[in-house]
């Protein structure tokens, strides 16, 4: 019989669970190392007890970094079948994390079956579904009926929620007094904020956060505190909004960390290169070493239909530099709802930031596919080359789409392929061009 409700609760006692056990593994870490680490809520494994797909994860210190994938229905764009094909791209790619941004129809029906074939952690943003869920306009909505909500997703089995709590009337006011170019970017900010300007009340979020804590306690779901004050626009970054909102959730880390409720804290999303490494260290001290889930950063505004590498950019200084989890972003961001291609760009991209990250931060093991990758390209083995590659599929097509007259070269550089040439000197061999046949 368990006698603990949450993966913190249990560390906290010095349980080493399944989930722990797991993650334990696929990190190569010490299960003992990563409980201390799960309990003083420097890191934390998303796992609803109603998730039982889960193939568990570890986002935090000195763990590999992982990275989301955002998908979901809206009115202009209603298809459930090619969102699920989604779930199966990002599965196959080994993606950690699914969020579930859908905000018509419904919504329901699909989170259950995404919970139900998914081994990736689902996340879900229950202020989005609050208006389709309920069928009511927002002004209708009741704070409880927020409540309500939250509820509703913890029973289906997510694994962690954007909870935009730390959007309370301090926050708004430091928003207000220094004013912005592109004002509130989040749309679940945005939502919260014209509530609590309609309604004359306090984010429904804030006000009754202790209830909301319950919940997810009950279902050991992981608070991931939403940044609804982030910069979208570089003018925007680090500016008093947002630094204001970072205080107020620093505060409630650690009423949820009271409360055994595992959180993760998330962060900026436009923001200069040089102001990244900066932003993570003040994360990291003012919510007290919570793992930080980052968009992008995206590092420059002026490139829509390449937003996949100005936030691979940026979500790989930002790994660097103590970032626990990346939110993908795709060529579609600022655009359109993206299709699968865009969905697959996204994923690679941001993929190739987190492991950038990890072999710079010295992750154990980072490298090894690095290493083996470079032992291939040597032996001139475009087979084991393509197993190796994140996308294996995508570099044979390329290879194969002007062969080479020699297989053991490619057919950009052919027989002075420079790797080619050394081979055959080492093996004490003649370097011939002209008369080879």
């Amino acid at each position: 019989m368990k006698n603990y409700k949450t993966q913190m609760e249990a560390a906290k006692k010095g349980i080493i669970t399944e989930e722990l056990k797991r993650v334990a593994e696929k990190e190569r870490m010490e299960p003992e190392k990563l409980l201390t680490k799960v309990a003083s809520g420097r890191a934390v494994i998303p796992a609803n007890i109603g998730h039982m797909a889960l193939s568990p994860e570890g986002v935090g210190e000195g763990l590999s970094t992982k990275i989301n994938v955002n998908l979901g229905v809206s009115g202009d764009c209603k298809n459930y079948a090619v969102e699920l094909q989604k779930a199966e791209l990002a599965a196959r790619f080994g993606a950690q994390a699914i969020m579930d941004l859908s905000n018509y129809g419904k919504t329901r029906e699909f989170r259950r079956k995404l919970i139900a074939e998914s081994p990736a952690m689902i996340g879900t943003v229950p202020v989005y579904d609050a208006v389709g869920y309920l069928e009511k306009d927002l002004l209708e909505i009741t704070a409880q009926d927020f409540l309500k909500v939250v509820e509703a997703h913890a029973k289906e089995g997510v694994d962690f929620m954007t909870i935009h709590a730390g959007i309370n009337r301090r926050a708004v006011e430091s928003f207000r007094r220094q004013g912005r170019k592109m004002n509130i970017v989040s749309r679940g900010g945005s939502l919260l904020f014209a509530w609590m300007e309609m309604t004359g009340n306090e984010n429904p979020f804030f006000e009754y956060y202790d209830e909301v804590l319950d919940i997810l306690r009950e279902y050991d779901v992981t608070i991931s505190l939403g940044d609804a004050l982030r910069p979208g626009c570089l003018d925007d970054s680090t500016d008093a909004g947002q630094i204001a909102e970072l205080i107020e959730i620093g505060h409630l880390t650690e009423r949820a960390w009271k409360k055994d409720v595992q959180v993760l804290v998330e962060g900026p999303g436009h923001m200069a290169m040089n102001e990244i490494a900066a932003n993570m260290a003040l994360e990291k001290r003012l919510c007290h070493g919570a793992p930080f889930y980052v968009l992008g950063p995206l590092v420059t505004d002026i490139a829509p239909g390449y937003d996949h590498i100005t936030a691979a950019i940026g979500g790989a200084i930002a790994a660097c530099a103590g970032a626990d989890f990346l939110c993908y972003v795709t060529p579609a961001e600022h655009l359109r709802l993206p299709d699968l291609d865009d969905v697959k760009e996204g994923i690679v991209a941001s993929l190739i930031a987190a492991h950038a990250a990890d072999v710079a931060k010295g992750i154990p093991n980072a490298r090894e596919r690095d290493s083996q990758m470079a032992m291939a390209r040597k032996n001139m083995d475009w087979d084991e080359i393509f197993r190796i590659a994140i996308d294996g599929e995508k570099a044979k097509r390329y290879f194969e789409s002007t062969p080479p007259a020699d297989r053991h070269t490619c057919s950009m550089c052919g027989k002075m392929c420079a790797v080619r040439t050394t081979n055959l000197i080492l093996d004490g061999q003649k370097v011939e061009f002209c008369s080879e046949k």
